[in-house]
């Protein structure tokens, strides 16, 4: 039954980063230090912005200024207002807003250019490392959190670089350029104004304490509710089978319920912030109206001054709780970073090739030397394997679960390397080639078939993209697939969607297995190849099979005894060691392990047919 967490959708929560310092570094040093002059051109022009803007209400002050003398000049028999020079003030006014507003798009658009330019390169440095990473990496992790770490994170610090750094430095002028424009008009009334900044402070860090934790928390609970959907969807057939619809139903609203209180809780605390941030403001614009007033009435400060200097009281608190969001932006940002740098710096798959030889002089002979082998070190699964296999040799596996039958198969492709011992291909050690070219060797059919979304003729190339169409056709009628394929609405031109979910599972098998006919190997992998297939289709397969595997050597791990029965070898494996070995006939004669695995086969038939 599906459960409640995990799955790709599922995005991990991310607060705050281990080590701060050091993720930014390595960000800066091998990222952004790239791009030293353009974030020099966006600082400029950034801090430009935030003059203008600053600068903007002084110089409209001048204009209430000019009104209000105009004004009294009027009343006591003077010339008015002079027009002309109010409009040289307003049409500064435009001029440096409009100024501003240039500015400002400027550093907009080479920041997100910066940034972008920043999460494609981080993409595709991911790219090249997931190729590089051991398979053990990928055994102890989920796919979701692999996707978590390529869609998620990178996202979220390609977004927020952008927004961060433009913003944080924009924030801080706009602070230090308001106060040196108040201290500029007057002091006394800039320290009035000041008495609020510790209350707005104490009162940002409190609700940005509180509300982060059920940000944190409503994080968590969309992945969970997240994956629950992916799981239940991908799962549906189960669900139904097993009348689990209820029990679904009440585990989402369970998560769906958390999910929605503990996003209340945050929006609700996040969305105070404006109204107290608005009430400690009108507080502030109280008190500079009160003492303005009366330094206007003592002659000590111009009524044009006291507008500006309400404006940029109004402004003073804005940027106080842009920092604190950004601050708690920069932690998710630097900590999504961290969580990308940790991938990118993880050990990968070492290339220390003694000798080159060329595949093509091999021919298939095999030798497994005292092979020791545990997926970790502590734990050895495999103790001591040995045996000896000829060019051509048809060569069987077999065991009970967990005896280390693949693990044997992905030993010999270096998936992994062994603990001690060796693996020998024509007497040449398999660590003496290059992954890459020792795997060309090999053709491999899984009991998991996985086929990519494109043409079916695409996915049969897979493993010799320069084959002809014949060829591919060829390949198609040996592994009897051909006629399937030509019912398709566009025959080998059809297109498998993602999942390969518009065929069934035993045509994918079919067609993975044409992919490896197409491939031509000199070494055959089969682990139950034949497992999604049905009986009828299975003797055809089974057929091609032997055709292929006529002067190639093959392994074959199968479960079901019946379909190895003409292997000239075939391993018996228990507990990573081989208890016995010879033909099938020879090993039932043995009447041991083998035997009994054999007869408890058809023990089980016999009971389910009587």
């Amino acid at each position: 039954m599906p459960g409640p967490m995990g799955g790709p959708g599922g995005r991990a929560p991310v607060s705050k980063a281990k080590d701060f310092k050091g993720t930014t570094g390595k960000l800066i040093k091998g990222y952004l230090g790239k791009y030293k002059l353009k974030l020099l051109i966006v600082l400029i022009f950034a801090i430009a912005s935030t003059v203008f803007t600053i600068v903007g209400p002084k110089v409209l002050g001048n204009a209430t200024t000019e009104i209000y003398n105009g004004i009294i000049s009027k009343i006591s028999g003077g010339i008015g207002i002079n027009f002309e020079k109010l409009a040289k003030i307003l049409i500064t006014v435009l001029s440096l807003y409009a100024i501003s507003a240039i500015c400002s798009f400027i550093q907009g658009f080479i920041m997100s250019s910066v940034s972008q330019k920043v999460a494609y390169k981080l993409r595709q440095d991911l790219a090249s490392k997931i190729n590089k990473l051991p398979m053990k990496y990928f055994d102890k992790r989920t796919n979701g959190e692999v996707l978590s770490i390529i869609t998620n994170d990178i996202d979220m610090l390609g977004m927020n670089l952008s927004q961060s750094i433009t913003q944080i430095i924009t924030s801080i002028c706009t602070i230090v350029g308001i106060l040196i424009m108040m201290f500029s008009i007057n002091v006394p009334i800039t320290f009035i104004s000041l008495l609020i900044l510790p209350i707005a402070g104490v009162i940002v860090a409190t609700i940005a304490k509180k509300s982060q934790k059920y940000f944190k928390r409503q994080q968590e609970y969309l992945g969970h509710v997240n994956g629950q959907v992916e799981e239940i969807y991908g799962g549906l057939t189960v669900v139904k089978a097993f009348n689990g619809e209820q029990k679904s139903i009440n585990a989402f609203k369970k998560a769906n319920s958390e999910l929605a209180k503990s996003g209340w809780k945050s929006q609700f605390l996040s969305g105070l912030m404006h109204p107290l941030m608005n009430f400690l403001s009108n507080i502030g614009y109280v008190s500079v109206a009160i003492t303005g007033g009366y330094f206007v009435i003592q002659g000590k400060i111009a009524v044009g001054d006291i507008q500006s200097f309400i404006s940029y009281n109004k402004q003073f608190t804005q940027p106080i709780g842009q920092i604190a969001q950004i601050s708690s932006q920069i932690q998710t940002m630097i900590a999504a970073a961290e969580r990308v740098f940790e991938f990118l710096e993880e050990d990968e798959e070492i290339e220390n090739v003694k000798q080159v030889r060329k595949i093509e002089e091999l021919s298939g002979n095999v030798k497994f030397e005292n092979v020791k082998f545990g997926y970790n070190e502590d734990k050895i699964i495999i103790n001591d394997f040995s045996a000896k296999i000829k060019e051509g040799q048809k060569i069987a596996i077999v065991g009970p679960t967990g005896a280390g039958k693949t693990t044997i198969v992905k030993l010999l492709m270096r998936f992994y390397d062994v603990n001690s011992g060796a693996i020998l291909v024509d007497g040449n050690n398999i660590k003496d080639f290059q992954r890459g070219n020792l795997r060309k060797m090999f053709g491999m059919v899984l009991q998991d078939t996985w086929l990519f979304a494109g043409t079916v003729k695409d996915n049969i190339k897979y493993g010799k993209e320069d084959a002809t169409d014949n060829e591919v056709i060829e390949a198609a009628k040996a592994a009897h697939v051909h006629h399937f394929i030509k019912t398709l609405p566009n025959g080998y031109n059809s297109i498998l969607n993602e999942g390969s979910s518009n065929v069934s599972s035993g045509q994918k098998q079919l067609l993975t297995i044409a992919r490896v006919i197409l491939a031509d190997p000199k070494i055959l992998i089969l682990d139950e190849a034949t497992s999604s297939i049905d009986t009828r289709t299975e003797i055809q397969i089974q057929q091609a099979m032997d055709n292929l595997m006529k002067g190639r050597t093959s392994f074959i791990i199968a479960h079901r005894l019946s379909t190895i029965k003409n292997a000239d070898l075939i391993l018996v494996m228990n507990h990573g060691d081989i208890v016995e070995q010879g033909t099938h006939e020879e090993l039932l004669d043995k009447n041991g392990f083998y035997a009994d695995l054999y007869n408890s086969q058809f023990e089980d038939c016999n009971d389910e047919i009587e």
